[in-house]
């Protein structure tokens, strides 16, 4: 074969994988979409009631640094509502960009 001749097959099965790609959409077999969009619910109501208890337990540790005079419990009460609410952000933010990278799922 020719350097032509390799470079043209090369790129015709370049071309070719690509368009088999595109075509191929992964879907779950059976009933398991179900029990995955299920899961899928769970996890996240679960993280939503994380983000209520972590906003409680920093707003106590603040209180409670604050009555019993333990500046360092007040100090990793605030620091820790700041990261519950920097989680927050990205529990938001964070999905639509996957959603934009990933595109409509088919690779």
């Amino acid at each position: 074969m020719t350097t032509a001749t390799t470079t043209t097959f090369h790129t015709v099965s370049a071309a070719w994988r690509a368009d088999v790609a595109a075509r191929i959409c992964p879907k779950a077999p059976g009933d398991a979409q179900l029990y995955a969009d299920q899961i899928t619910g769970y996890v996240l109501w679960g993280v939503l009631v994380l983000f209520g208890v972590g906003i409680m337990v920093g707003i106590g540790a603040v209180v409670a640094g604050r009555v019993f005079s333990m500046p360092h419990a007040s100090k990793a009460g605030v620091v820790a509502v700041v990261v519950v609410f920097l989680a927050a952000v990205a529990y938001m933010v964070l999905p639509g960009m996957v959603a934009a990278i990933t595109g409509q799922g088919c690779i």
